[in-house]
Parts: structure tokens; sequence; C-alpha cells
């Protein structure tokens, strides 16, 4: 996929903190001749994104968004209609690990039904309700990318230890959204590229609490994995569509 063609849009959900602010200023930075319109549920919590915004007005819309909220999903696919007809590159980062009193499950005296149902519907389902209510702006001729942010412990072939049930199986349904959603895409507007993203283990809130263990040369910071994954996505094709990759370009099993 090539972002410098002329007259881009691009959308990143979850564009407040971490991989999703990431992604916006790299963008931005990197392009004169694209558009972004940039994601974040609390005002309060985005005030980098707002800064960010007031330095290229003229390229960086901001909307908010409850990827939780089908309605307000819907109300955000409304609002770029009113702007524009056509999306080349749509990146979900919205992720759930932990928060409060949900965090990942050791064991199965764990479990907690309603915990698991947050995990799905920030990590699972928000990708999907986004699929279907932009798909009207894929049915173009250009090349474009819907992707989302995954995680390798989504895959069941490569999980060996366990443990953390209602993030990875949320991770590993995501996986299966995108697949389904990249067969019907390919019907509906055959020349957009759906595909799961992982990122490696990056230095965000998300990863935080769990980096003690992680190798520093494995700890990768916001803006290598923004340019690793932009790099992927650049060199998407076609043929790629529904497919699970790697930060390194590499496929992972399902």
């Amino acid at each position: 996929m090539n972002l410098s063609n002329p007259q881009q849009n691009i959308l990143i959900v979850g564009a407040s903190r971490g991989i999703g602010l990431g992604f916006v200023k790299t963008l931005i930075q990197q392009n004169n001749n694209i558009n972004v319109y940039a994601t974040y549920r609390h005002k309060d919590t985005a005030q980098d994104l707002f800064n960010l915004q007031i330095q290229h007005s003229s390229s960086l819309n901001l909307l908010q968004l409850d990827v939780t909220e089908e309605k307000q999903i819907q109300t955000l696919a409304q609002e770029l209609k009113q702007q524009i007809s056509d999306l080349h590159l749509v990146i979900n980062c919205v992720g759930f690990l932990q928060q409060d009193n949900i965090k990942p499950e050791k064991s199965l005296r764990h479990i907690n039904s309603e915990n698991l149902l947050t995990y799905f519907q920030v990590n699972s389902i928000a990708s999907v309700l986004l699929a279907k209510h932009l798909l009207p702006f894929f049915r173009h001729s250009h090349p474009s990318v819907f992707a989302a942010i995954s995680a390798k412990v989504g895959s069941i072939g490569d999980n060996y230890l366990g443990g953390w049930y209602g993030y990875r199986a949320s991770k590993t349904a995501l996986n299966m959204f995108l697949k389904t959603i990249s067969l019907e895409y390919k019907r509906t507007c055959p020349h957009t590229i759906v595909v799961a993203l992982h990122p490696g283990t990056t230095d965000t809130n998300l990863s935080k609490p769990f980096q003690r263990n992680v190798p520093p040369e494995k700890l990768f910071p916001v803006e290598r994995t923004v340019d690793q994954l932009l790099k992927i996505i650049h060199n998407l094709t076609e043929s790629d569509t529904g497919q699970f990759f790697s930060w390194d370009g590499s496929r992972l099993p399902w």
C-alpha cells in the first residue's frame, strides 16, 4: 500500500496515547498529502493529541469515540461522511489488558464472567463494528488497508504458557473477526487489505506492569514499533489480506 499517493485519508482509532498517538505523530510528519482523523475517548487523557492538533490543524482532525458503543461508531461514520467519501488506511489501536480490578488471569480460579465480557467488548467486538460502519468508505479503486493491533498471545498455535484467559481469547476472537472481515471485504471492496498486527512488547501504559522480565532489546519504544508496523503496511499486497503479521514482517500462526 502506497501512502505517498495524493489525498490519502487515514483514521487512527485510539490515538490519545501509546501506539495510536505514535502513529499520528509519525504520519503527519512523514507526508504532506494526507488527512489524519484520530479518535480519543476522554479529552482529559488526550492532551498530547490535542496539542498535536494545534500544530497540525490543517491535516489532523480529532473525533471523540468510545469504541464499546456502536451508536458512537455509527455517528463517527456519519461525521466522516460529511467530510470525505474514501478512507485509505484505518488502524484500530484500542486495546485493554488490565484496569482497576480487572487483571490478566493466572489460573481458572481467577475467571470472572463480567471481566471476560469487558475483554471481548474492547479487544474484539470494537473492530468488527468499525469494519461494519466504515465499509462504504472502502468502496473505491485505490489500495487501502484496514488493520487492528492484535497480540501474539492471541495465537492458539503459539500458546505454550497458558494464563491470561480473557486477553488471549479476546485477541484470538479479534483475529477471527479480521479474517472473516477480509473475506467479505474481498467481495465488496476488493482493493482493501485486512490484517492483524502484532506490535511486539512496546513501552506503553498497557505493558508497563509486565516489563520487568522483558529483555531491553525486546522492549520497543513507541517510535520503533510504529516504524516497524508502517513498514509492514507499506509492503502489503492484496494477496496478504486476512493475514496475521508480527512486528518483523513474519506471519504468525493462528
